[in-house]
């Protein structure tokens, strides 16, 4: 590992936010980081096939659009929607981009030609749940085309007649209806789809109230629909809840594929496909990255000490998946001074990461080392 300066590039832009602090983050030998945009809030990205990167936000209420994100001619931050409930969760597919706001899904149709001030949509459903506590949305578009929607927990921890909360629901998205595909999922605010298998891979969050080290947080998989992963009978796989836990009947949960550390709160996810893809292969990452699932953790609120503030990665050794930090230094003596939301990766195999705390969006790249000269 290495120390990596940060703001190399694109000073324009991130002269209203970029700082001496992001000179700390630290890398893998052979990677580079720096910051390329500014974004209040920043929180889930999508990038369309035009290479506009979508932002959304939680309490600025805003969305925010990026023409030819990470290009020479990257284009300026552009503010498509404002005074929206929370629109943390975004989605691109043909054209059109979703916008998740708790109880609401909005659509931006022709989206890359009305990337201006308050631009057009419509409301595909106001019929999800309207609680605020977890609900946040995270978006993508399935491998079929239907939208993923996660409903959270309304609460710590609790046990909710409506099976919408603490699931992923699939989304028609010509008419908005639902279904539930898994249960018993507390939070997950992160999710992607493994490029081989198919198999939707997700992030959940743990209870709170337990102590600093359990329940872990999650990353699950869902080989199929109608799944339960536990909440709010078991967490973690193997530790039943002081409350719910007796009422677990005798059905079977599905146990994590990886635990992380308690409260690390892990967010967005994606899986690394690099520009392979794209037909791309300059700037992709080393070979054990390839399939590798990125997780953003945006840090603990209530633990005595503090963990997270950092990227993971997941690799996969044969059939043992391995987690390990990959990108580290938003927390410092204790003090955080950002707080990774989301990853996602470029066609050129760069890798973003979102920064809700410092406002940032980050580009991560690789170049191969060079040999030392004889």
């Amino acid at each position: 590992m290495r120390m990596i300066k940060a703001c190399l590039g694109f000073a324009l832009l991130c002269a209203s936010a970029c700082s001496a602090d992001t000179q700390q983050l630290v890398l893998p030998a052979g990677f580079s980081i720096e910051q390329i945009a500014s974004v209040k809030g920043a929180r889930q990205m999508a990038l369309s096939d035009n290479g506009t990167l979508f932002v959304g936000t939680q309490r600025e209420g805003e969305v925010s659009a990026i023409a030819r994100i990470g290009q020479p001619d990257q284009g300026e931050v552009v503010q498509i929607a404002e005074k929206l409930k929370m629109p943390s969760g975004v989605a691109g597919h043909r054209g059109r981009l979703d916008v998740g706001a708790v109880n609401r899904i909005l659509v931006f149709d022709d989206i890359e030609n009305n990337l201006h001030p308050s631009a057009p949509h419509r409301v595909l459903t106001e019929g999800l749940p309207d609680k605020q506590h977890h609900g946040w949305k995270y978006l993508k578009f399935g491998p079929s085309g239907e939208l993923y929607v996660p409903v959270g927990a309304p609460c710590n921890v609790c046990a909710e007649e409506d099976e919408r909360f603490a699931s992923i629901l699939t989304m028609n998205p010509q008419s908005g209806t639902t279904s539930v595909f898994a249960s018993g999922i507390r939070n997950t605010v992160g999710f992607d789809w493994h490029p081989v298998s198919g198999e939707l891979w997700f992030t959940d969050n743990g209870r709170d109230m337990l102590g600093d080290d359990i329940p872990a947080e999650e990353v699950n998989r869902a080989p199929k629909a109608g799944l339960h992963f536990g909440f709010p009978y078991i967490h973690a796989g193997d530790i039943p809840d002081p409350v719910f836990g007796s009422q677990r009947g005798s059905r079977e949960y599905v146990a994590p594929e990886i635990k992380i550390q308690a409260h690390s709160a892990a967010l967005g996810a994606v899986f690394y496909k690099g520009g392979y893809e794209h037909g791309n292969s300059g700037g992709n990452f080393p070979a054990k990255y390839t399939n590798a699932l990125f997780v953003a953790e945006h840090g603990s609120w209530n633990r005595s000490s503090k963990v997270g503030y950092q990227v993971g990665v997941v690799t996969f050794d044969e059939y043992v998946a391995n987690y390990q930090p990959f990108v580290t230094g938003w927390l410092q003596d204790q003090k955080n001074w950002g707080r990774p939301n989301d990853v996602l990766v470029l066609p050129d195999g760069s890798l973003l990461i979102s920064d809700d705390q410092a406002g940032a969006i980050y580009q991560v790249r690789y170049q191969e080392p060079q040999a030392p000269a004889d």
